[in-house]
C-alpha cells in the first residue's frame, strides 16, 4: 500500500489502519477533501435551495467513500484493524449496504472495549452527521441485537436526471 502521495486521499472507513486524529497532514487532506465535496454540490445542485445539503451524482456512484468522508470531517473516530484484520480502535465502520447505492454504518471496537455500549449514542451521532448532509439514515437492529444504520440518498436525488 502507497503513500497517500502515491494514491490519492481515502477517507477511513473503519477497516484500514488507524489514523491519527492529531496527525495535521490528514487534518488537512480531509478539510480540502471535505471542502471540494461540497463545491462540487454547490455546482452540480443548481437546481436546489440548498444544494450543499443533497449529494451530488459522484456521492452517490461512491457512497461508501462519501458516507465515510462525510463521518471523518464531522471529526468522528474511525474503527481499525491492524494487519492480520483485527479491530484496534473503536469507532465507525461504513460498507456498502444490503442494497444498491445504500451504506451501513456500524460502531466496532475491539473485544472488550465497550463499543456495543456506545453504539446507540454514537450512531445518533454519526446518522446527525449524515442528515445534516442531506442523507436519508435509519437505524436497524441486527443480529445480536446490535444497531446499525443504513444511509442512502434522499429518493428525489436517486433519479436519474441530466444536469447532475
Amino acid at each position: 500500500m502507497g503513500t497517500a502521495h502515491e494514491t490519492g486521499f481515502e477517507p477511513a472507513t473503519g477497516d484500514g489502519p488507524a489514523e491519527s486524529a492529531s496527525d495535521e497532514k490528514r487534518g488537512v487532506s480531509v478539510r480540502a477533501a471535505f471542502q471540494g465535496m461540497l463545491h462540487i454540490r454547490r455546482l452540480t445542485n443548481t437546481g436546489h435551495a440548498d444544494p450543499e445539503r443533497v449529494p451530488a451524482q459522484w456521492e452517490r456512484l461512491r457512497p461508501v467513500r462519501a458516507v465515510a468522508l462525510a463521518l471523518e470531517a464531522s471529526g468522528l473516530a474511525s474503527s481499525a484493524v491492524d494487519a492480520s484484520g483485527l479491530r484496534t480502535a473503536t469507532g465507525y465502520r461504513v460498507e456498502e449496504g444490503e442494497t444498491p447505492g445504500s451504506v451501513r454504518v456500524e460502531w466496532l471496537g475491539p473485544p472488550g472495549s465497550g463499543a456495543v455500549h456506545e453504539e446507540e449514542a454514537e450512531l445518533a451521532r454519526c446518522a446527525a452527521a449524515l442528515r445534516e448532509l442531506g442523507w436519508t439514515v435509519l437505524l436497524y437492529r441486527g443480529p445480536r441485537r446490535r444497531r446499525f444504520l443504513e444511509v442512502e440518498p434522499p429518493a428525489a436525488s436517486r433519479r436519474p436526471s441530466g444536469d447532475q
